[in-house]
C-alpha cells in the first residue's frame, strides 16, 4: 500500500444525464429531487458514494463494507452482523469487548476501501464471556471519513417530465387491457459535486494515495458504467482535484466558481445537451492563480465534448492529467 495522504485536496466533479432520473426520492414517488424554490436538480452525496462503491466492488474487485448481503433464506444482513464478518480469528471471541472491537476495526480498515474513504459508524453487538456464561455487549466503532461530498446540484434549472406508457402484460387475469406505467424523468441535467479530502481524518482511517487514485477512477468510470434503466446515459464531463501544500488549508467552494456562460439570457430548463452550453471557469482560474503559492498541483480530466475556459492557469501551477490504470 502507498503512503497515507499528507495534504488536503478539493474535488469538483461535473457529469450530466439525459432523459433519465439521476436520483429518485423514495418519499416522493421516486421523482427526481428538485429544489422547489429554485428549480435546481439535487443529487445526494449518498448516491455518488454508492456509484463509487459499486464500481470499486464490481470492476476493481475491492472489498466494500457497505453493501447488501443476504443469507440463503434471503434475509439481509444488518450492520452488526456485517461487522462480525471481520472478527477473523476464533480465539479473539474469547477476548474482552474492547479487544474484539479493536480487532474488528483493524480488519475493516485493512480490507474495506469504502471505510478508509468515507468512514462509518458501525454498531457492534459482541458476545463476551463472564466466567462460565456469555453476555451481549453493545457499542460502536466511529470513524470520520476523510472524503466528504456535499449534495450535488445542477448548474441550471431543470424541467420535470411525466411519461406514461403501456406495459407488456395484462392488468389482471382475464383482462383485455395491458397495464400502464408512469415515470418522471429529466430531459437534461448538468450536475456539479464538490468534495474535500481531509488529511487529518486520513490518518485515522489509513487512507492512502492508491486509495485516492481508485476513488478518482470510480467517480469517473463508475458514473459512466452505471447502466441501469434510470441512469443509462450518464456521462462524466469534468474531474478537477486541487492539491494543497499548506497544512490544514483549502480554498473552499471551488464548485461555485464554475457557471454556464450567459445563463441569464437563456431558458435554462430547455437545455438538452452538453453542446448547448459553454462553461465559464474564469473566476476559478483567477482564484487558483491568486493562491498559487499554496497549491502543490492540480489533477484534471475533461470529457471530449465539454467546452470550458480553463486556459490562463499560471504556468507555475503543475497540471497533471488524470490517467486510470
Amino acid at each position: 500500500m502507498s503512503e497515507i495522504i499528507k495534504n488536503r485536496s478539493e474535488i469538483v466533479f461535473l457529469y450530466d444525464i439525459k432523459d433519465a432520473n439521476p436520483n429518485g426520492d423514495p418519499l416522493d414517488e421516486n421523482k427526481p429531487r428538485i429544489d422547489e424554490e429554485t428549480g435546481i436538480n439535487i443529487v445526494t452525496d449518498v448516491r455518488l458514494k454508492r456509484t463509487i462503491r459499486d464500481h470499486l466492488m464490481d470492476f476493481k474487485k475491492k472489498e466494500i463494507f457497505v453493501r447488501e448481503i443476504a443469507d440463503k433464506n434471503g434475509i439481509i444482513q444488518d450492520a452488526k452482523l456485517r461487522a462480525e464478518d471481520f472478527l477473523e480469528k476464533v480465539d479473539l471471541k474469547e477476548k474482552s469487548f474492547n479487544e474484539q472491537k479493536e480487532a474488528i476495526k483493524e480488519a475493516i480498515l485493512k480490507k474495506c476501501i469504502d471505510i478508509r474513504l468515507f468512514g462509518a459508524t458501525i454498531p457492534l453487538d459482541i458476545s463476551v464471556k463472564e466466567g462460565n456464561k456469555s453476555k451481549s455487549v453493545t457499542g460502536s466503532i466511529t470513524l470520520t471519513g476523510p472524503v466528504q461530498f456535499r449534495m450535488g446540484r445542477s448548474l441550471h434549472k431543470v424541467e420535470l417530465k411525466h411519461i406514461k406508457g403501456t406495459g407488456a402484460f395484462a392488468a389482471k387475469k382475464g383482462a383485455t387491457q395491458k397495464t400502464f406505467r408512469e415515470e418522471d424523468i429529466l430531459p437534461y441535467s448538468l450536475i456539479s459535486f464538490y468534495g474535500v479530502i481531509n488529511e487529518n481524518a486520513a490518518q485515522h482511517t489509513q487512507l492512502s494515495e492508491d486509495d485516492i487514485s481508485l476513488l478518482l477512477e470510480a467517480i469517473w468510470n463508475g458514473t459512466k458504467n452505471l447502466i441501469s434503466r434510470s441512469k443509462v446515459g450518464q456521462m462524466p464531463r469534468l474531474l478537477l482535484k486541487v492539491n494543497y501544500k499548506e497544512e490544514n488549508y483549502h480554498l473552499g467552494d471551488l464548485d461555485k466558481l464554475i457557471k454556464i456562460k450567459n445563463i441569464e439570457s437563456m431558458a435554462e430548463e430547455k437545455i438538452r445537451d452538453i453542446n448547448d452550453v459553454e462553461l465559464d471557469a474564469s473566476k476559478l482560474v483567477k482564484t487558483l492563480n491568486s493562491n498559487k503559492e499554496k497549491i502543490n498541483s492540480i489533477d484534471l480530466k475533461t470529457g471530449d465534448r465539454l467546452r470550458i475556459n480553463l486556459e490562463g492557469l499560471d504556468v507555475s501551477i503543475k497540471i497533471n492529467s488524470i490517467v486510470f490504470k
